[in-house]
């Protein structure tokens, strides 16, 4: 949206946003240097500065971009089949491990009583690959992010079977961030960037502006999808694969405030399913990572209203919780790599 509604040029930028097919490439370009700044999966660069699968560079969430906007997604002939303690032996995808995506299709499954490792196969999948596979038979279903379940109705595939947001309602999903030291050599170009995406977020909260957000990035060079799927996904008026029209106004929605509590749960869920290795000090890997203070500067100097607090507490499938309490919550769980 920076781009075609002209946000990054009135900062005094000349940006050029590339298109780019997968996140393992985005990762390697990022370590490389071929990129200066990128729409991350928010749990990247937390593994990227850890070195979980790269080499160790230090990476910064500037923003989370959108909250909520996923769903599990399931082929047509599963619409009987609605309980997940009968999805023994299913394949599912994911964009990448390190995920929103695979951590919450993870903690779902776990919940119904599966194995995510044993008793289902997931697969890394692009997100612009998923319906084509679900087609095909290749995979049962996916948890992936919009417009691609909505694809997925619109191609008459699949159905929704939940949206994130009844898993975990505000979410976090992408984020906008950088290297430490793209933001150490260029403050200025950084403080620019910010308040361009910044300037985005708010205008993508407002509802009145989501129309018109699904008519500019539906063109080939952004997202290349049909006008009506993205408005669907964007307004939360949507059909959902059984026969029904839904109304969910925050299905997907836009909340900038990159909360360090977002980030120590994503790192009790790569301990849980061990990616992580050992203990963790997560309240340090959360505020050297997730920039939170420097986001609420950035957005009081825009004008925009910030929250107070620094770990504010999340409701995930009913069960609260508290970065705090962080150690014990990442041991409590019943299925996990290490039980």
């Amino acid at each position: 949206m920076a781009q075609p509604l002209g946000f990054y040029q009135q900062q005094g930028l000349n940006v050029e946003v590339t298109k780019t097919a997968g996140w393992a490439l985005i990762r390697d370009k990022m370590i490389n240097k071929e990129y200066d700044a990128t729409h991350f999966l928010s749990p990247m660069p937390l593994a990227i500065s850890m070195g979980l699968g790269s080499v160790a560079t230090p990476m910064n969430v500037a923003t989370i971009q959108n909250v909520n906007g996923q769903a599990i997604t399931m082929s047509l002939k599963h619409k009987d089949n609605r309980d997940p303690k009968n999805w023994k032996g299913f394949k599912f995808a994911i964009p990448f491990d390190y995920s929103m995506h695979n951590f919450l299709l993870r903690y779902y499954l776990a919940e119904a009583g599966l194995n995510p490792d044993t008793d289902v196969q997931l697969r890394v999948v692009p997100p612009a690959e998923m319906v084509a596979n679900l087609r095909a038979g290749n995979i049962d279903g996916f948890l992936g992010p919009d417009p691609f379940n909505q694809r997925a109705v619109y191609e008459e595939v699949g159905f929704i079977h939940t949206l994130t947001k009844d898993l975990w309602n505000g979410h976090p999903c992408c984020a906008f961030g950088t290297s430490t030291e793209f933001i150490q050599k260029n403050p200025n170009t950084f403080a620019a960037l910010y308040r361009a995406v910044l300037t985005s977020a708010a205008m993508a909260r407002d509802p009145k502006n989501r129309e018109l957000i699904a008519k500019v990035i539906a063109p080939q060079a952004y997202l290349n999808q049909p006008e009506a799927v993205l408005t669907q996904v964007l307004t939360g008026k949507f059909a959902d694969g059984l026969g029904n029209i839904r109304n969910v106004p925050d299905r997907a929605d836009f909340d900038p405030m990159p909360w360090q509590s977002m980030a120590v749960w994503m790192l009790t869920q790569m301990q849980r399913w061990g990616y992580i290795k050992g203990e963790v000090n997560y309240k340090q890997i959360a505020e050297k990572v997730f920039l939170l203070t420097d986001a609420k500067k950035q957005m009081k100097a825009l004008g925009q209203a910030t929250p107070d607090g620094t770990y504010p507490k999340f409701k995930i499938m009913g069960r609260e919780f508290d970065a705090a309490k962080a150690a014990e919550y990442s041991r409590s769980f019943a299925i996990s790599k290490a039980g």
